[in-house]
């Protein structure tokens, strides 16, 4: 997910900023999420468009990133869709059956879709989940390396 996140659209196109909070909220725990809207304040109130609702989606893979598509397996994946006072609707999809989430990301999305509390949402949601999954990334990174087994050969002589 991090790459995802890493590449996606400059905040100048159209939707860009959308887009990378949308991912942003999709990789992040229910938990950081509660505790960031804890700190930003009452969200505006909105009505369920759709959801939220859990299905199943198929997950493809390819080996070695280039080979022929194949079925990996199925994954559940939870998605709302809400609309705020004013018409703005946000949309959130959550890997799992996390429901709540869902909501609460449709909410946000919905939120920064009418602008409002979009430079709030941004630093006091969007940041902190960002640095919170880099610092998570790094941490993997650094014990993964710490396992790496370095090769070499020894040159034992002409006999």
């Amino acid at each position: 997910m991090t790459e995802r996140m890493d590449a996606a659209a400059p905040a100048d196109a159209p939707g860009g900023d959308l887009k990378l909070l949308m991912d942003v909220l999709a990789a992040a725990p229910r938990a950081d999420i509660e505790a960031c809207v804890e700190v930003l304040g009452d969200l505006p109130e909105a009505v369920p468009v759709r959801g939220p609702e859990t299905g199943l989606v198929m997950v493809r893979g390819r080996i070695g990133g280039d080979g022929a598509p194949f079925n990996l397996g199925e994954a559940a994946v939870t998605r709302a869709s809400v609309r705020l006072a004013d018409g703005s609707v946000g949309h959130a999809y959550a890997l799992g059956q996390d429901r709540a989430k869902a909501s609460l990301s449709a909410r946000l999305a919905a939120a920064w879709v009418q602008g409002d509390l979009r430079s709030e949402i941004e630093t006091l949601v969007r940041d902190p989940l960002m640095a919170a999954r880099a610092a998570e990334v790094s941490q993997v990174k650094r014990e993964a390396a710490a396992t790496k087994v370095e090769f070499f050969t020894m040159v034992r002589g002409d006999d």
